[in-house]
């Protein structure tokens, strides 16, 4: 039945039963659009879910690869600078920081899931 011939069946329903019986008419038809709406939200939603899946799987995107290159550098340019600069003069403090930009960028741009 389609929503229409649901509503004309309630309508039919409440004039043969009467004013005293509106509520429970009323309530019957609301449950069964509440029901018809779930089934239309739920074929939607699996109709959908497969394309989310196959995005999730996918990764990073490569504007976010690029991004987090981006931003690593010159965070790393940064931190160099201001340690030659305001620094002790000893550029074994600079390993760390980048092994760390390096880490985090083979991590994140690590194999690619299919």
């Amino acid at each position: 039945m389609t929503t229409g011939d649901e509503f004309r069946a309630a309508v039919s329903a409440r004039r043969d039963l009467g004013p005293e019986f509106e509520d429970a008419v009323v309530e019957s038809f609301l449950d069964k659009m509440g029901k018809e709406i779930d089934r239309r939200v739920d074929e939607r939603l699996a109709e959908v879910a497969p394309k989310a899946r196959q995005v999730a799987r996918q990764g990073p995107a490569d504007a976010q690869r690029l991004a987090l290159a981006i931003v690593s550098v010159a965070l790393g340019t940064v931190s160099t600078l201001l340690l030659v600069l305001l620094g002790d003069g000893n550029p074994s403090s600079l390993v760390p920081i980048w092994i760390g930009i390096i880490v985090v960028n083979a991590i994140f741009n690590g194999p690619r899931k299919n």
